[in-house]
């Protein structure tokens, strides 16, 4: 996984959404203490920053060292370049001790993972009972319905083909995604339970976002351009058409929250 986001990081470090602080503080809301994070698969740290605001300290995780180098950098935060598989005597030394962790954090990563391995870690280096799990997904961005009909032509059709399997999990909002934990306090279920992102974006912006898609780096390592004249086009039309080269893009978010119980 960690391969198709070597070559785009500073693109995904400048054009992925940050998260709204609504989900954040919905899931610290849910925590009983504000101890320490995991943040899995935290890429360039958009969600490592906003957590650290909360938590006391924060491990944002991944297995791109290139991806790390473009997160901030803040004193409660320690990042750490992690292989794909790790054992348990690993996570203790490099993560945190076990039954230690008060939140485990996944932002659009945990479709790439080893569930069953994955859950196994989680259950083990979370706090018991109610140490809890979040996982949060977003989907396709939406402006306004021109350019978000040329956008789904061009996702559904030309981009389709170069999607790894996993981003179905996404498309369905994480509905379907194994996620054996309780429900948190106050909540009757895990979700997903709907959020939205925003981010103000110029047409530039706008492409440089599609461009730091795996499946834009997947078709481009097999000699295809996905943005072709006529692509850029159909959207410089639909972009212009109300005279404003910014506007507000919203990213959908999606989350699956839960908890571990004493028998985890």
């Amino acid at each position: 996984m960690a391969d198709l986001f070597i070559e785009q990081a500073k693109q995904y470090s400048e054009t992925r959404p940050s998260y709204p602080q609504e989900l954040f503080q919905f899931i610290a809301s849910k925590t009983p203490s504000h101890d320490l994070v995991w943040d899995v698969g935290t890429g360039s740290g958009q969600a490592a920053v906003s957590l650290a605001k909360i938590y006391k300290n924060v491990v944002g995780t991944d297995t791109s060292q290139k991806q790390l180098d473009f997160a901030a950098k803040l004193p409660n935060v320690r990042y750490v370049c992690t292989p794909p598989k790790m054992s348990v005597s690993e996570i203790e030394h490099s993560i945190a001790p076990q039954s230690s962790v008060d939140l485990v954090t996944i932002a659009q990563a945990m479709h790439w993972f080893d569930l069953p391995t994955f859950y196994d870690q989680v259950k083990w280096i979370l706090k018991k009972p109610n140490g809890v799990i979040a996982a949060w997904c977003y989907t396709v961005p939406e402006v306004n319905p021109q350019i978000d009909s040329v956008f789904q032509r061009f996702y559904s059709v030309d981009s389709h083909p170069y999607w790894e399997q996993e981003r179905d999990l996404v498309d369905l909002k994480y509905k379907t995604i194994d996620f054996p934990f309780e429900p948190v306090d106050g909540v009757d279920h895990t979700g997903p339970i709907e959020f939205k992102a925003e981010k103000l974006m110029d047409l530039d912006g706008y492409f440089t976002y599609i461009r730091s898609w795996s499946a834009y780096q997947i078709a481009k390592g097999k000699g295809v351009e996905l943005l072709t004249d006529a692509v850029l086009e159909n959207f410089k039309v639909a972009w212009n058409a109300d005279g404003k080269s910014q506007k507000i893009v919203t990213f959908p978010v999606y989350l699956r929250i839960g908890k571990v119980g004493l028998s985890n």
